[in-house]
């Protein structure tokens, strides 16, 4: 397993890799793996960095499972180019940790082991252990590939003593009514000449832009998994980016103004109220719980154009390499790494490390309901502060609301074509339907080498 994306906090965002060596035989790398047998001998994992206490727990409690096994750990950080130069080399290890859009990549090229004999030997019903939308992100030709973990959902953060100011209310940052919200942005942004010194709302618009096209009716793929990014659809998501950005100075004025955030610093930017909201990801509130004292925090949930609770799917996942040498073993410390009793032990080592140092607990959120539902009921005590409290129990409730990106052979060049449309589209560069035809375009590409075997 790997250490960073136990981490929780912070590191629930970064990506890890974990490999395992596992014999695979013709087009099916898993027909020649006996996934029943006895662990033993010895574990190659890659990409475990930097364990948190949320990351040990889990390692150790998986030790204790397999005290046959000998794990090795290779904490150096997953590399798409390195892992298959690895593969073609014959240097498997035995699990990879990577970041879920990588996984369908590398099943469509024949590179990762189908997990499906792995859960039937283990026990493991995939649908009953994780989300539905976080096993669709892993899932390709009616096969689950992956071992997923995490799933921290966007929401949106409201800085209260911004908007109690302005005069704007919670409820008028609902993103399916964009009149209103382009109203709520206006009273509360600021700026000296062209550059803006206060948002009204930070929309991320590239780190979240998935968010705000799928939210808004778009689709990123087609149900094999081909980029669809010139479906007029996603048109709807990229023009209400730009008339956030178009509201606030620009886009060129906004990314200045936000790059220069101290995130995860004393001089964050909600502690300098340079925000009145911002869209952020679950593990964003551990950040500010250390500020509590200079903070007034709510939260809504970001709403698609149907005014319903909208989030996606990320996190990080396990997988076994096509060649690896133990996928016996590899298939038991995945399954143990996610295990609701994994979790446990790991809830309570956070809880414990809260405790130590008067933090507030947030809550894990595991990827598995099960594990999320006993982890907020035993260990996620009212903080006593109402606001915090409130942003808590909104990323609770709209964890149940998440969608998959889409599972795609082209799921990381997707995302970075969309990516680039968004900012030529907020630029003023190129047209909405010019930079999705572009972006399709080359995208396609991708989605044909990454199927060209």
């Amino acid at each position: 397993m790997r250490k960073r994306s136990l981490v929780g906090v912070v590191a629930g965002v970064a990506s890890l890799a974990l490999l395992t060596s596992c014999s695979g035989g013709g087009d099916d790398p898993a027909a020649d793996v006996d996934f029943g047998a006895t662990p033993s001998g010895t574990l190659a994992a890659w990409g475990f960095e930097n364990a948190d206490d949320v990351g040990q727990s889990r390692l150790d409690y998986a030790a204790g499972q397999l005290d046959g096994v000998d794990v090795t750990l290779d904490a150096t950080a997953f590399d798409a180019q390195k892992f298959t130069t690895r593969i073609a080399s014959g240097d498997v290890p035995d699990v990879v940790q990577m970041d879920r859009r990588y996984v369908t990549t590398y099943a469509a090229q024949g590179l990762l082991v189908p997990l499906d004999a792995c859960f039937a030997a283990k026990g493991v019903d995939p649908t009953e252990r994780w989300y539905q939308n976080v096993v669709d992100d892993v899932t390709y030709q009616e096969a689950v590939y992956a071992v997923s973990q995490f799933y921290q959902p966007p929401a949106i953060l409201l800085n209260m003593n911004v908007l109690n100011e302005a005069g704007v209310t919670p409820e008028e940052f609902d993103t399916s009514n964009m009149d209103g919200l382009i109203a709520a942005i206006g009273k509360i942004y600021q700026a000296s000449g062209a550059n803006p010194t206060r948002l009204g709302l930070d929309p991320v618009a590239t780190g979240q832009g998935g968010l705000w096209v799928l939210g808004m009716g778009g689709q990123l793929t087609d149900a094999e998994g081909k980029p669809t990014l010139d479906d007029p659809a996603n048109a709807a998501g990229i023009d209400a980016l730009k008339r956030i950005t178009d509201a606030q100075g620009g886009y060129a004025a906004v990314k200045s103004f936000t790059d220069s955030f101290d995130t995860f610093g004393d001089a964050n930017q909600f502690v300098q109220n340079q925000v009145g909201a911002q869209v952020a990801n679950q593990w964003y509130p551990n950040v500010l719980g250390a500020y509590r004292d200079k903070l007034s925090l709510q939260a809504v949930p970001f709403r698609d154009a149907e005014g319903q609770p909208f989030s996606l799917a990320s996190g990080t996942a396990f997988v076994i390499p096509a060649g690896a040498k133990n996928p016996a073993a590899a298939c038991a410390w995945m399954t143990d790494l996610t295990s609701t009793d994994a979790w446990m032990a790991a809830g309570a080592a956070r809880a414990s490390t809260i405790e130590s140092k008067g933090g507030l607990n947030t809550g894990l959120f595991t990827g598995s309901p099960e594990a999320d539902t006993m982890i907020r009921d035993q260990f996620v005590v009212p903080t006593g502060d109402a606001g915090f409290d409130q942003v808590i129990s909104t990323y609770y409730d709209v964890v149940e609301t998440g969608k998959s990106f889409g599972s795609s052979p082209a799921g990381q060049d997707i995302q970075n074509e969309l990516n680039n449309a968004i900012t030529a589209v907020l630029l003023g560069d190129k047209t909405t339907e010019q930079a999705l035809t572009d972006a399709q375009q080359a995208a396609q590409r991708a989605y044909d080498n990454a199927t060209a075997r």
